[in-house]
């Protein structure tokens, strides 16, 4: 099976403490998430296989990851640089987000 075989699917693997994105049975790429003190879900990473690039699996990765969190009431901190800029650039309707202290959606610090 190539990288362009199969459907696009995600997710959510909470043994792992991510989501993932498969196209057909292979694995392309995940958003890492952590559960903190206060029940917050704190993504650190996203990352997608070079195989996969230039697909916008990334976008369609985290775009389910927030949809699904927002289903669930959770709030998410986005200390990813992706999935800040993610939630800078699209509203996900009733996403609870914790902005980690003196920065704002979308910042790359």
């Amino acid at each position: 099976m190539t990288a362009d075989e199969g459907p696009v699917r995600v997710d959510r693997n909470d043994a792992e403490g991510r989501y993932e994105v498969r196209v057909g049975v292979a694995l392309a790429g995940f958003t890492e998430f952590e559960v903190d003190a206060q029940g917050r879900l704190v993504f650190p990473h996203t990352q997608v296989d070079p195989a996969f690039s230039g697909r916008g699996l990334a976008s369609t990765l985290v775009g389910a990851a927030m949809a699904d969190v927002a289903s669930r009431g959770e709030t998410v901190v986005p200390l990813c640089p992706f999935v800040a800029r993610y939630l800078h650039e699209h509203e996900v309707e009733g996403l609870d987000i914790d902005l980690p202290p003196g920065r704002a959606p979308g910042d790359e610090g």
